[in-house]
């Protein structure tokens, strides 16, 4: 039986243990470091259509990034290097705060830091800050303090810049893992553990192309992080873990460029996704997909999305919003 439109649910809640909960007004959202800090494309497409806006990464300081070239297309992907380039927290709280704080759409600041101390300082100017409705730790960062390894590829490590930012944010806080990990689940635990209210993943994979002319490596870093369809099986079979390990809202991440994929996340588990790489080929990409979502819901018989949530794993309960 079709479903009217007018009679779908797509709201979900990614963070009903935080008080009063972040709802959503669909799944839908833009990924870290791929749609700006969404003023940019608001010229573009109707951006209050989205469930949310994920702004790039914000570091204590502003950062100029990597030297070019620092992008490099791929089969069904790409790489990038781009370094962090971002204005740094006190312009992102002058200059794109108030924007956001006069959109409908919820902006979640996606935060950076190179030690603990620099995430705690960030994450609590910006969950003061208007407009800013939730944080997205980036724990793929080096930290200095631990010779440079990244937080997220170690349990402890993860848990700690979690349990250290949790006190000063205000909002709800949003943990992104990194799939460059033996046990992604493990640490999924630990970050729970420590206070995180949901987790999007994947970030990005290390990979690498040589300039066959120059005879060296085409990316002026070496190494650069592959996103797009490339990664998607991968970035699902994780969402499909984590969620088994934790019961706490998940976001998935990697290489959706249509309703198809969403979907596929959302019935491993995640309770929303991210759009990403697809932008850069088709910045209405994520308003497809929300459409999409739409047309399978009403053509199932589905008034619900949150139904859809967890639907593929076998004796699983779904998060109760």
């Amino acid at each position: 039986m079709e479903v009217n439109l007018s009679e779908l649910r797509l709201a979900v809640n990614l963070a009903p243990n935080h008080p009063g909960g972040f709802w959503l007004k669909n799944p839908v959202m833009t990924a870290s470091g791929t749609f700006g800090y969404g003023t940019e494309y608001s010229k573009l497409l109707d951006v209050e259509r989205l469930g949310a806006v994920v702004s790039k990464a914000i570091t204590r300081r502003p950062r100029e990034g990597n030297a070019q070239p620092r992008i490099a297309e791929t089969p069904a992907g790409m790489l990038n290097a781009i370094g962090l380039q971002n204005v740094g927290v006190e312009a992102a709280i002058r200059e794109k705060a108030p924007i956001w704080a006069s959109w409908s759409v919820p902006v979640i600041a996606n935060v950076a830091g190179f030690s603990i101390g620099e995430f705690v300082e960030v994450v609590e100017r910006l969950s003061a800050t208007p407009g800013v409705a939730a944080i997205e730790l980036n724990i793929s960062c080096p930290n200095v303090d631990a010779e440079g390894e990244m937080f997220g590829l170690d349990a402890g490590d993860a848990a700690a810049v979690t349990e250290a930012v949790r006190p000063v944010c205000d909002v709800p806080l949003i943990v992104k893992l990194s799939p460059n990990v033996t046990d992604i689940a493990e640490i999924a635990r630990h970050v729970v553990g420590a206070g995180a209210d949901a987790l999007s993943l994947i970030n990005t994979i290390p990979g690498m192309v040589i300039d066959l002319r120059r005879r060296r490596p085409y990316l002026a870093n070496v190494t650069g992080g592959l996103s797009g369809p490339a990664i998607r099986p991968i970035a699902l079979r994780m969402v499909w873990q984590v969620r088994q390990a934790v019961d706490v809202p998940l976001i998935g991440v990697g290489g959706i460029t249509s309703a198809d994929d969403a979907l596929q996340f959302l019935m491993a588990g995640a309770a929303a996704v991210q759009v990403g790489t697809s932008t850069f080929v088709n910045p209405n990409t994520a308003l497809e997909v929300i459409d999409g979502i739409e047309a399978f819901l009403r053509q199932e018989g589905i008034a619900d999305v949150n139904e859809l949530v967890g639907c593929a794993q076998p004796n699983l309960t779904t998060v109760e919003g």
